[in-house]
């Protein structure tokens, strides 16, 4: 099987760990209706001795998904950093780290609204939306269990008027839930900017030029197979640095608001 239209940029890598800068609008596993090609299809095309590496996934309709050395996972629309296991030994030894909370990851995103905090702490569980089986909840309205959930901000730069602000933000995850950042800064009126679940609906690129979630994984550190401490960082995307430039445009001239 081949991927011709798949580039995936390796970031790190070496006999036991694959870092990987994940493209806004790859999904990383298939869900077993659609026939889209994925991250998995990436990974087995390249390492197709990894293919039983990490748990496979059994769906109701005993159908099996392969998620070979995938360890985390980020949203479809979500670029930047995935940490993926090449061997059994080092994908144990990853899932231990997250279980314990020793990896680092650092997240950047663009939020609705004037965050007024240099710096934060969201510190509120999550649990499943009664009114949406697809979303989850830091707020009124869950069913099911809650969990802990803390997410960790900095505020890097905002910009707008009174009617339409926005403002760039650091994250630091010290949980890893499902959807974690999107539902947090929903749960604080600061939703982030073209998330079409958890956003104010538009239906055209906002000021930011924004036409998918702005959430970028930018950094992760974890503890190698020898005990070192390896860093990485992703760039930025293209998206990102066009909108921070117009962020900047608007802190100057808020009457340039489309």
């Amino acid at each position: 099987m081949t991927t011709p239209s798949l580039t995936v940029p390796i970031l790190y890598e070496d006999t036991d760990f694959l870092v990987i800068n994940k493209p806004a609008g790859l999904v990383v596993h298939a869900d077993g209706k659609s026939k889209e090609l994925t991250l998995v299809d990436w990974i087995l095309n390249k390492y197709p001795e990894m293919k039983e590496v990490g748990e496979p996934l059994t769906l109701s309709n005993g159908t099996v998904i392969f998620r070979p050395g995938i360890v985390h996972r980020i949203d479809r629309e979500t670029s930047g950093i995935l940490l993926i296991a090449k061997n059994q030994p080092a994908y144990l030894h990853a899932k231990e780290q997250f279980q314990d909370r020793t990896i680092t990851k650092t997240y950047h995103l663009f939020v609705h609204g004037s965050v007024q905090a240099m710096k934060g702490k969201i510190d509120r569980p999550i649990g499943r939306s009664k009114n949406d089986f697809r979303k989850w909840t830091a707020q009124r309205g869950t069913r099911g269990e809650l969990r802990e959930a803390v997410t960790e901000y900095k505020l890097l730069a905002k910009g707008g008027s009174r009617d339409e602000f926005y403002s760039y933000v650091e994250a630091h995850p010290l949980t890893g839930r499902t959807h974690q950042i999107r539902v947090h800064f929903k749960a604080i009126n600061h939703p982030v900017v073209a998330d079409p679940l958890y956003g104010p609906e538009r239906h055209s690129p906002g000021p930011l030029g924004f036409e998918r979630l702005a959430l970028h994984a930018s950094f992760i550190a974890f503890t190698d197979m020898k005990g070192n401490k390896v860093e990485v960082k992703a760039p930025l995307p293209a998206d990102f640095e066009i909108a921070l430039q117009k962020l900047k445009e608007l802190e100057k001239n808020p009457s340039n608001l489309a």
